[in-house]
């Protein structure tokens, strides 16, 4: 356990959080400006997790009570092993093989244990924020942050498939906690639309044994909450965009993963796997060999 001393500070000070950078998540201000924690997305979508890092770790150290930034520090640690694993190409998703397949990958340690370490640190300091305002949309998405992190690495990483469905129940309580509050989290719409489109896949069996609250397993719902998210969505807006890109390429529409694709590649310069994808999307979408862009 990594439990540190700044979770008991964080509880007998837990009354003297106000207001926080988190009241402007669901963008209703036509004008922000950037914060560390735009920042460290934007590094992370470029896939500069190292640069990410380093942008939280001073964060942190700025704000040792805040749980928002060592969430996005296990988001970075959790984005840079599957980048290494080659689990975020589309390939991976496409391929039904290479999903299902159980068989637990090697993680690195090194990485491991920061992301956990980080999880840990984010729900910690988030409970204890919570127990004293429990609406706090920034202690909120921490939460669901971190708890949609442990869903991801155990599904992806560790192949436990319907353990993960059972951790994704309590992401789930935090996300609709977010969507509830005024104005609504609308990044929180993330796990939604993932968690429906992926039981919608389900052969129709095995969704007999996986019962989760407010889901159908429509895919079609999914997809809904995955464009809300990436029209809407401060912080996920990128990550939705590429999961509906994979969806597109799965459902046989390359031409609209490749739109997606680009606004991505143009977005995020620095990102190898966005133009990769993209090159793959147009050669699907234009089978007569016309280039990219």
């Amino acid at each position: 356990m990594y439990t540190t001393n700044k979770f008991k500070m964080a509880r007998r000070g837990g009354k003297l959080w106000g207001t926080t950078l988190f009241l402007v998540l669901a963008g209703c201000m036509s004008v922000r400006a950037e914060t560390p924690i735009d920042q460290a997305f934007n590094r992370l979508y470029n896939f500069d997790f190292q640069g990410s890092n380093q942008i939280l770790e001073r964060q942190i150290q700025r704000e040792p009570f805040d749980p928002l930034p060592s969430s996005v520090n296990a988001a970075t640690h959790l984005f840079s092993e599957l980048y290494r694993l080659k689990i975020l190409e589309v390939d991976f998703f496409v391929d039904d093989d290479k999903v299902v397949n159980r068989k637990a990958l090697i993680p690195d340690p090194a990485v491991r244990q920061a992301f956990f370490r980080s999880v840990e640190d984010a729900e910690g300091l988030a409970s204890a924020r919570l127990a004293s305002w429990p609406d706090d949309p920034n202690a909120l998405f921490a939460m669901c942050m971190a708890t949609g992190l442990e869903t991801d690495y155990a599904a992806l990483i560790e192949r436990r498939r319907f353990g993960s469905f059972a951790l994704s129940r309590r992401n789930q309580v935090y996300a609709r906690k977010l969507l509830a509050l005024h104005p609504p989290v609308e990044d929180a719409y993330l796990t939604f639309g993932t968690v429906e489109y992926v039981v919608g896949s389900l052969p129709f069996f095995l969704r007999w044994f996986v019962h989760l609250d407010h889901i159908n397993g429509s895919k079609q719902t999914g997809v809904e909450d995955l464009e809300a998210v990436a029209s809407r969505g401060r912080y996920y807006g990128p990550l939705a965009r590429m999961m509906l890109a994979i969806i597109h390429i799965r459902e046989k529409r390359p031409a609209k993963a490749e739109e997606l694709l680009a606004g991505l590649t143009a977005q995020f310069p620095e990102n190898p796997l966005f133009r990769k994808e993209l090159q793959r999307a147009h050669r699907l979408a234009h089978p007569s060999g016309a280039r990219a862009k």
